[in-house]
């Protein structure tokens, strides 16, 4: 059976997409030969998207989160919009994303559950006045609110744990779903990764550039780009 017709015979899609749903927007993914975590720094990545980090190096943290993480710019893709298609159609009954860009609802939908949070959600640590991703991106050094307290970004930080509610939910709609696509992610992220053994429904899609672990379970396996394969349906 051909995604076309699966997509056809299915009337709760979930989709649970990573970073590779980003690509074709023109952000660079993680794990990938010219990803982020490939790239050459004094100090890894990993190292300074963490919690410690921030804490401890707080300037340089949002040296780094304002070069690579703020792509503010970039547009949603043809995946992104086909998405926002479906739920206007009614098909799809959500969005699972281990992605902080917002590209899914700059494209128009409305159920998303952003696992890891949003660039685009800013919080003052003392008395919690929020802020937007450009203030964020048009400051320099470490970004104050006018009480003096410290900003952070609604991301969640390596070292930090998920938001229960936004679990949940996802959880929750997994659950629900009769076809879940699984794209543009390794899964090799836990606990996100993990997500796809609560599907109970019909048709278990993966489309992502490369092999991943869960590829011998699924009934239809794609090896392409998420937004070629999305947007020519």
């Amino acid at each position: 059976m051909t995604l076309r017709e699966m997509v056809e015979n299915s009337k709760q899609i979930v989709f649970f997409g990573g970073a590779g749903v980003s690509t074709e927007s023109g952000i660079p993914d993680f794990r990938s030969e010219d990803g982020l975590y490939r790239q050459k720094y004094d100090v890894s990545p990993e190292t300074m998207l963490s919690s410690d980090y921030f804490y401890s190096h707080t300037e340089d943290f949002y040296r780094f989160y304002r070069d690579k993480m703020l792509p503010l710019g970039a547009e949603p893709n043809a995946a992104h919009k086909k998405l926002a298609e479906w739920e206007r159609e009614g098909k799809l009954l959500a969005v699972v994303t281990q992605n902080i860009d917002g590209l899914h609802q700059k494209a128009g939908s409305k159920r998303v559950y952003e696992l890891h949070g949003s660039v685009h959600r800013n919080t003052c640590l003392s008395c919690g006045r929020k802020f937007s991703a450009e203030y964020i991106a048009r400051g320099k050094g470490v970004p104050r609110c006018e009480c003096g307290g410290l900003i952070k970004p609604d991301v969640v930080l390596y070292g930090e744990l998920l938001d229960d509610e936004t679990v949940n939910g996802a959880l929750r709609a997994i659950r629900r779903a009769d076809m879940l696509i699984v794209a543009g992610t390794s899964l090799t992220v836990y606990p996100a990764a993990g997500f796809v053994d609560h599907f109970r429904g019909k048709y278990l899609v993966l489309i992502n550039r490369d092999a991943t672990p869960l590829d011998s379970r699924c009934d239809l396996v794609i090896h392409e780009k998420v937004g070629e394969v999305l947007g020519n349906l």
